[in-house]
């Protein structure tokens, strides 16, 4: 058995497990690790727990020591010279006229790598870019295309909900997310309502989608016929979480009425439903 915890590695927000041997460490704390970049620091997100490595998510990272003030000192300047970089190779994108946006610049722990975000339409032929680059750097010079969902887990923000956003924070991975999700729901299908700030549906769409998916199938579909103390009438709209229905009753009355007084007496088949949409 080890001991592990979840480090999450820099401003890219990725979070790995680390040995950690006899080092003792504490949420909050700052560490370096090696990565699959070489040498890095990040933060320890988690308390120390015990595995066998087969039980641990790979990569597996070794944590190497707690960062000290000499090491904090280096993480600034790199930082520092990390928005130099970016000036340097924008000016560089402008010379070879690539139709690219850059997004963020970092620099490996030990200076030996620098790392260049960018997104674009396409494919980039950036090899006499990263020659210029090398050039002036004398390092080892990533380049890497993300999209519009990682260029606002990197830059961070606000959500429409007043905390940071999720991707930004917590999420390693980005799950497919679709509009039937927000159908589902009932929520807006309003494109400024349900997109993020990277212009994409929201990952937060995700989260629910199979409580109400579960939740619906203990209510009658729109359009089927019901008897309730009311009187008899049709189904015209549902509220999954509070499962009740709003029944149309005679005389344009509507009444909301919980699932479990319902008597169904001729349901709406998949197909009339899909005849109705046509």
């Amino acid at each position: 058995m080890e001991k592990f915890v979840q480090v999450r590695m820099r401003e890219e927000g990725k979070t790995h497990f680390c040995m950690v041997n006899d080092i003792e460490t504490v949420i909050g704390d700052y560490v370096i690790a090696e990565s699959e970049r070489g040498v890095d620091y990040g933060e320890v997100i988690g308390d120390p727990e015990s595995f066998l490595d087969a039980d641990v998510e790979k990569p597996l990272h070794k944590n190497v020591r707690k960062v000290t003030p000499e090491d904090m000192k280096k993480i600034e300047s790199n930082k520092s010279s990390a928005k130099e970089a970016f000036q340097t190779c924008q000016q560089k994108m402008l010379t070879h006229k690539l139709q690219m946006k850059l997004v963020d610049v970092e620099y490996t722990f030990d200076r030996s790598r620098i790392v260049f975000y960018f997104t674009a339409d396409g494919r980039i032929d950036f090899r006499e870019l990263v020659k210029d680059l090398a050039n002036v750097f004398k390092a080892r010079i990533e380049m890497r295309q993300i999209g519009v969902r990682d260029e606002a887990k990197i830059l961070g923000g606000i959500g429409c909900c007043g905390r940071k956003l999720c991707c930004a924070q917590f999420l390693k991975d980005f799950d497919p997310v679709n509009i039937k999700m927000a159908k589902v729901q009932r929520l807006s299908l309003n494109p400024n309502k349900i997109s993020g700030l990277c212009g994409r549906l929201m990952c937060c769409l995700k989260y629910e989608f199979k409580t109400y998916k579960h939740l619906e199938k203990c209510l009658p579909r729109e359009g089927t016929l019901v008897r309730t103390k009311y009187g008899d009438g049709k189904v015209v709209n549902l509220n999954i979480l509070r499962q009740t229905v709003m029944v149309e009753i005679e005389n344009d009355r509507t009444m909301d009425v919980p699932v479990k007084e319902l008597t169904i007496l001729k349901a709406e088949s998949k197909d009339s439903g899909k005849n109705k949409k046509q």
